[in-house]
């Protein structure tokens, strides 16, 4: 471990997670630690469908009503609006309804029986909105990894493993990025939970994994998502995008 990185690990969002700082400042890295832990948890609480009140509740319990929704939930949506248009509809946060939903800043009315779940989004918007916190306080280089969503911003080169999904524990691949997001997809540890919402059956055929570098995770977690569903073609898939990719099968 290089001496001169502050390396500080957590747990939030059901994941191991970590912030690592290019500095020697104890001082500096305790308090961008416990911002990244505030805020994990609050996107957390905020956004998650277990939790009772939280707007996702709210939206799913609404029985065909308009729910009013506020600006970071309104800009989460619009993106997966966005996202569903631009998979032709095999990106879908209700998983089969979408199109049914009727969306328009700042409501959204969802149909009886149909419930939306921002998990797909949520942890790769946390891991950008962490990083911003971060170097809004304090311009060092960062790198914020939750459960292998990563964003990084700096000076610094930053080194990322790829795991092997075939040797669990074992690095495949490194790469190296001084700005923007990693984010992985497969089938691996988590078999069936990417699910086709045109067939509504797990998606098959696809690599095991699908490693995705881009502007933010955000857009990282949606094309490697959006790879997996395109099964057997993954990789022609990803090829007509010019995306940096790394699958393995």
């Amino acid at each position: 471990m290089d001496e001169n990185i502050i390396r500080h690990r957590f747990q939030a969002m059901g994941c191991p997670c970590e912030i690592l700082l290019d500095s020697t400042d104890s001082a500096l890295g305790d308090m961008q630690l416990e911002m990244a832990l505030q805020e994990a948890r609050r996107i957390e609480e905020k956004f998650s469908r277990f939790r009772q009140g939280t707007i996702v509740d709210r939206i799913n319990k609404s029985d065909g009503k308009p729910v009013e929704v506020d600006e970071e939930t309104a800009a989460i949506l619009d993106y997966a609006a966005e996202c569903y248009e631009m998979s032709n509809g095999l990106f879908d946060i209700t998983r089969r309804a979408w199109d049914k939903v009727k969306w328009k800043r700042p409501y959204i009315q969802l149909p009886r029986g149909f419930e939306i779940d921002f998990g797909g989004i949520c942890k790769e918007f946390a891991a950008d909105r962490i990083l911003s916190l971060l170097m809004k306080r304090y311009c060092v280089a960062t790198l914020v990894n939750l459960g292998g969503d990563i964003a990084v911003a700096g000076e610094r080169l930053w080194s990322v493993g790829i795991e092997d999904p075939a040797h669990p524990g074992e690095i495949v691949r490194t790469i190296h990025l001084h700005e923007g997001g990693v984010a992985t997809s497969g089938t691996t540890k988590r078999p069936g939970h990417i699910l086709n919402p045109k067939t509504g059956q797990p998606a098959t055929a696809g690599p095991r994994s699908v490693t995705i570098a881009a502007r933010t995770c955000t857009e990282a977690g949606f094309w490697s998502t959006l790879a997996i569903l395109h099964g057997a073609g993954a990789e022609a898939f990803l090829k007509e995008q010019s995306l940096e990719y790394w699958c393995y099968r």
